[in-house]
């Protein structure tokens, strides 16, 4: 049971790894809706790592390069950071708030990292149904991961235009709100640790819950 618990979380670690480099938005091209872009880019993505799996699993740290670059064009991790922090944030320092930035972007490649050679999937698809915009500064885009066993992963990602750029700001991963349990966890940690950010910020690692993964969520 322990083994396939541990076997779910990497997976599903992957999945994340996986759906978060695939959205590689290139400031030169904001003339092109959200959809467009996440489109031509899982195509470019899939050329890139179709037949060097094994190679990538030998060679971690050139697939670490790979996701840091990958998002770096993608995630607004100053903006994320803040809102992990949530209340906390507005008496952290701007030290310790540009700490934890790091901190949060760093953990996440590293384990994202680690998941991502174990996930096979065998189509990623865009839905050709979307959302409509409800605000011109935000969008929503929804996809649908399948992995090689058939089992379809919804997987829908917040984005914000700043600075003339499109930047993904939150992933919900099969009804699972991945801002909102990171929030969760961090003010849990804060309460544990008696609302030491410092302390906070040198445990930080990425927390899901195993039952929350085998339920979804209703996000």
């Amino acid at each position: 049971m322990k083994q396939n618990s541990v076997m779910l979380i990497r997976q599903w670690l992957a999945l994340l790894a996986l759906v978060a480099m695939l959205l590689p938005v290139a400031a030169q091209a904001q003339s092109k809706s959200p959809e467009a872009l996440i489109r031509e880019n899982i195509n470019a993505f899939m050329q890139q790592l179709d037949g060097r799996e094994e190679y990538y699993a030998n060679n971690l740290d050139e697939l670490k390069a790979l996701v840091n670059d990958s998002l770096d064009e993608v995630a607004d991790f100053r903006y994320i950071g803040a809102s992990v922090m949530g209340s906390y944030f507005r008496n952290a320092t701007p030290e310790q708030r540009s700490r934890f930035a790091d901190v949060f972007r760093q953990t996440l490649i590293d384990t994202y990292t680690r998941g991502l050679v174990t996930f096979d999937y065998d189509e990623i698809r865009v839905l050709s149904d979307q959302r409509g915009q409800r605000h011109e500064d935000q969008a929503s885009v929804d996809m649908e991961v399948v992995a090689n066993n058939g089992q379809v992963y919804p997987v829908s990602y917040s984005l914000r235009l700043s600075d003339g750029e499109w930047r993904v700001v939150n992933v919900i991963v099969n009804g699972i709100n991945l801002g909102l349990t990171f929030r969760n966890q961090f003010d849990q940690s804060m309460r544990e640790n008696n609302r030491d950010y410092d302390a906070v910020i040198r445990s930080w690692s990425p927390e899901i819950g195993v039952d929350e993964l085998e339920q979804g969520g209703n996000a």
